[in-house]
């Protein structure tokens, strides 16, 4: 069975909106109303095995921390070394699967989820994760769903990419190898697509994994991996384990088979990783690729020609989705002076109206933060900037009774170099200096040098020129650069994403160029009729 197979033409999969009496809202709130009366059991996979350890830990809506949906079963050491015994035991098979093969399952489990699946991994995600129902909708359904499809659409356009020029007598052609060894995969707990797209996307490409979700994402992750063995992923080709960062790390990374990290989650532990990895680099039989997304203190930048209106949608949309834990999500902005009254009293306008609470109640915009550690940090960051004395704008206030509760909070800084507007907090915290208008091109240089970090930022003006000057001027820092929107939202097949600097490699997800660091090319060349004789023209007498 041989043939130069074109996939399914990829198209981004179209986003409910779940407006009141329509069916999709119907299907939602009855997942969601079976998901809170069940308790899941989850446990690790490894080969074809369901590893149930009997160490357990409860799993909580962060809205609802009295109400148990599920528990997980902890791993160990050993439990990290049978995942990696059982990846490289799968990977004879799975780098030799013709890459048609490999597509078609990872294309059937793309149709699952956009069907059979849909609800399930959208009301996972809104329970452990305390999404709204856009927000799981934009994330755990569609952006998964377009990683898979346009992912399988690039290795068919990687594989197709070969030499142009043959000399007579010759054929050179590429050949695009799994790596040697096998891939870790590092998930985060804000995006469900993420969590899918990370070990997938090294396995489409021939490779093995093992997967290392954040034990906040293990409600969905443990769905992600159910559904990726329904739509025919072999045993072992994905391994999903729920051990400490220190023990899976120390057994991955002293492994001479170990070929790759695929990470996303702070700056700091993938720069421990990166330095043991280096630490270790005489231990490996190849150098390991290192591909990571780390964070970002997020930037929007007002001219004073911006449209004011559109400023306001896109200050709190971009600050405060998904509570501000987007590592895309505005954390910072710059509003001249001419232009902040108007802009002030329409946030407090609008602010107003937005209402806190469950991801159940659909009339709830923002929802709970992740956890006791996450709602600690930030509000440890709001009561800081009280006592020194900074404007709160509006919000301010927190709850944890119940759930992981924060209000949307804008604080006013009276320096440019405030603590707030210069470390990644990862809350729904928007901190905003007002500069003066004559200040345009200084701004520059504060927004370019505050923070460490360059994933995403936006800059909202009318005046062409003041655009031209910004995209140029900021061109290191922000790897996704929005202008007159919010720096997130970043959709696969448009905008792939990913940042520099302390932000990570930038080796944008949704994008070729993030599955290329799973391959290893080799090249062939053939010679039909080579020479016989070792003398060149140039040795002959005259």
């Amino acid at each position: 069975m041989n043939g130069f197979f074109k996939i399914p033409t990829a198209k981004n999969e179209p986003v409910y909106d779940y407006a009141p009496q329509t069916i999709h809202r119907k299907k939602l709130k009855a997942q969601l109303e079976q998901f809170r009366s069940e308790v899941h059991n989850i446990p690790m996979y490894i080969g074809g095995e369901e590893v149930r350890t009997g160490i357990i830990k409860p799993i909580s809506p962060p809205h609802d921390i009295h109400h148990k949906i599920g528990e997980f079963h902890i791993g160990t050491v050993e439990h990290a070394q049978k995942a990696i015994d059982a990846a490289l035991a799968a990977k004879p098979a799975w780098e030799a699967m013709p890459w048609e093969q490999r597509a078609a399952i990872f294309l059937k489990a793309a149709d699952l989820f956009s069907t059979k699946y849909r609800y399930h991994i959208n009301a996972a995600t809104m329970l452990a994760q305390s999404k709204n129902a856009y927000q799981a909708e934009i994330d755990a359904a569609c952006e998964l769903i377009d990683f898979l499809r346009f992912n399988v659409q690039y290795m068919s356009e990687i594989y197709s990419e070969q030499p142009g020029e043959n000399s007579p007598g010759i054929w050179n052609r590429l050949e695009y190898r799994a790596l040697e060894g096998f891939v870790l995969a590092v998930t985060p707990f804000n995006f469900t697509a993420i969590a899918g797209n990370l070990p997938t996307s090294a396995a489409l490409m021939g490779n093995v994994v093992v997967w290392k979700p954040a034990n906040t994402q293990i409600y969905s992750a443990n769905m992600l991996m159910r559904v990726f063995k329904e739509a025919g992923l072999p045993d072992g080709v994905i391994n999903l384990v729920y051990v400490d960062g220190p023990s899976i790390g120390e057994v991955v990374f002293n492994h001479p088979e170990f070929a790759g990290l695929h990470f996303t989650g702070s700056t700091g532990v993938f720069r421990h990783m990166w330095k043991t990895i280096g630490n270790n680099i005489a231990k490996y039989k190849s150098y390991p690729r290192i591909v990571g997304e780390t964070g970002g203190k997020d930037f929007i930048l007002a001219h004073n020609s911006a449209d004011k209106d559109v400023l306001v949608a896109a200050i709190i949309r971009g600050a405060f989705e998904f509570q501000g834990q987007k590592c895309s999500a505005a954390s910072r902005a710059y509003i001249p002076q001419s232009i902040w009254p108007y802009v002030k009293e329409r946030l407090q306008t609008e602010m107003k109206t937005i209402k806190v609470g469950p991801t159940e109640d659909f009339g709830n915009f923002v929802n709970a933060v992740i956890d006791e550690k996450a709602f600690d940090k930030i509000t440890g960051y709001i009561q800081q900037a009280k006592a020194d004395g900074m404007e709160i704008v509006f919000g301010g206030n927190s709850d944890k009774s119940n759930g992981y509760f924060i209000d949307p909070t804008i604080i006013l800084a009276n320096s440019p170099t405030y603590k707030t507007m210069c470390e990644e907090i990862f809350g729904p915290v928007l901190t905003i200096f007002v500069y003066e208008d004559a200040e345009w091109t200084n701004m520059f240089k504060v927004v370019d040098s505050t923070s460490e970090y360059a994933l995403t930022g936006a800059v909202l003006a009318q005046d062409r020129q003041a655009i031209a000057d910004a995209t140029w001027a900021l061109r290191h820092s922000a790897g996704n650069f929005y202008i007159n929107d919010k720096p997130t939202g970043a959709v696969v097949g448009q905008q792939p994403f990913g940042g520099g600097r302390g932000s990570g490699t930038n080796d944008k997800a949704g994008a070729k160029v993030n599955l290329l660091r799973w391959t290893s090319q080799r090249t062939i060349k053939e010679t039909f009729n080579p020479p016989t004789d070792y003398r060149y023209p140039f040795l002959l007498a005259d």
